[in-house]
């Protein structure tokens, strides 16, 4: 064997390695959140019970940054206002926004300028004023100078008054018992410092009022396609590393945090575009320094609905900043790694984001690009190229349908034939062109960190076309 097939040879076979440790990863991942799910169907029998507050829940502090929001932002608020929860504060934070976002909110809730002591526990950029709602008593907003939505979840931190925090995008929308749900964690064990909740597509789905009234899927494609791929990432990409207390992340759309652990870990970092992320695995690797024990939960029930991208620019410009925020997150944390007190996130969780999330845009376009130059060019056989396709392609169809299957099983949020078999047909289409432009987008992703640009909100157009005021 000369250098030539040598080389073919070796790059072959770690191509082909690449591609099956990476979905046996994710199988694993599946395996275990069938394990998670099949525990909770126990209890969501109880949850049919008619619902008794006990007034001993914690009370939440709900924020909500916002920027240049000022087509969802009043049906978002709506949403929150409507929540099921014994005590709560809402306040949102207005980033400087160049549209009408704050008159919107002046206008919806009746907000008046009201004089607030302000304790700055976490440094943030200027804070304008306050604004409290005559017809809301619970909630007020924040106007500040533009320092992006790190930033101005600091704000909020530094002005809420109760012991938890809830983050949620201004383009969203909660179901009225998520907090219940979300909450539950901490009722029950008083290690557990966050958890998170699942957050699905609202493109295609009616809401009125504030209260989600029909559920449905987006006629567009792009935003069909991200359908599947938030039933992936959620209901066995999280939930299996919660299970094993391994999770890194917790989607800034949804999550739940206990005040004096944040503020402890110095809050959220302003130069981050992935400060979710960031937060979650500065988080394990400071609490794992000290030696205290905790816990960082996933939750599958509680849903918060949002707006996704209907268009290849905004989707392709959110992709990079998520690849950005993952890159910015580990290389901020590299201490957590193969660390003596990692433990399962320091020795499991972060090595397979380094490998499969970091470095897999990398490997898998240049996997694809030699794999398909080898066989055209007879270096490879047909026999070996079709197994690379069955691994690539086949393997990730199935990680689909097994995402698909767990939420049909357990949740059933799309009940009509219609819906499963559209849902079908994208599990199967997307493995033909999206994931592979997705894993590109991610490519410029990892180009623009590691080029270290600039890190901004990013534009993100709204339709709103789901909302109904009536």
């Amino acid at each position: 064997m000369n250098t030539h097939e040598l080389v073919v040879h070796f790059t072959t076979v770690f191509v082909l390695s690449y591609f099956v440790l990476l979905n046996g990863g994710y199988l694993l991942l599946n395996f275990l959140s069938m394990i998670s799910l099949r525990r909770r169907s126990q209890e969501i029998i109880l949850d049919d019970l008619p619902q008794v507050y006990s007034a001993l829940e914690p009370p939440i502090s709900v924020l909500v940054p916002a920027y240049n929001e000022e087509a969802t932002i009043a049906a978002s608020v709506r949403s929150m206002l409507q929540l099921s929860y014994s005590e709560m504060e809402i306040i949102v934070i207005n980033d400087g926004s160049a549209d009408g976002t704050l008159e919107v909110l002046k206008q919806e809730f009746g907000l008046q300028a009201f004089p607030e002591a302000y304790r700055v526990q976490i440094e943030t950029k200027a804070v304008r004023g306050f604004y409290r709602s005559t017809r809301y008593p619970n909630l007020r907003v924040i106007d500040k100078a533009n320092g992006g939505k790190a930033d101005s979840l600091n704000a909020g931190i530094n002005a809420s008054r109760y012991p938890l925090f809830c983050g949620v995008d201004a383009d969203s929308i909660l179901q009225r018992d998520s907090l219940q749900r979300l909450v539950k964690p901490f009722l029950t064990d008083s290690t557990v410092v966050a958890t998170g909740g699942t957050v699905r597509v609202a493109n295609g789905c009616e809401v009125r009022g504030g209260y989600l009234t029909r559920v449905g899927l987006p006629r567009n494609v792009w935003a069909l396609f991200q359908v599947v791929e938030y039933l992936r990432a959620f209901l066995f990409g999280r939930l299996g590393w919660s299970v094993i207390n391994g999770m890194l992340i917790i989607s800034g759309a949804f999550g739940l945090f206990r005040k004096d652990a944040v503020l402890a870990a110095g809050g959220y970092k302003p130069k981050t575009i992935g400060e979710d992320m960031e937060l979650v695995v500065r988080m394990h690797r400071l609490l794992r320094e000290k030696k205290q024990p905790y816990r960082i939960d996933f939750i599958p029930d509680p849903v918060c609905w949002t707006e996704a991208p209907e268009d290849k620019a905004t989707l392709r410009n959110q992709r990079i900043r998520w690849q950005r925020g993952l890159s910015e997150s580990l290389s901020a944390n590299w201490g957590l790694m193969f660390s003596r007190r990692g433990g399962v996130p320091g020795w499991l969780a972060f090595p397979f984001m380094l490998l499969f999330e970091w470095m897999g845009p990398l490997v898998e376009l240049g996997g694809y690009v030699f794999m398909v130059f080898a066989w055209y060019f007879g270096w490879v056989s047909w026999e070996a190229f079709a197994v690379f396709l069955f691994v690539a392609i086949g393997l990730g169809i199935l990680l689909s349908t097994s995402g698909l299957l767990l939420e049909e099983m357990s949740f059933h949020i799309y009940p009509k034939p219609r819906q499963l078999l559209m849902l079908a047909l994208i599990v199967i289409a997307e493995n033909f062109g999206y994931r592979q432009l997705n894993t590109w987008w991610r490519l410029v992703g990892l180009y623009r960190w590691a080029t270290q640009g600039e890190a901004s909100w990013g534009a993100m157009t709204r339709k709103g076309s789901w909302q109904r005021k009536v």
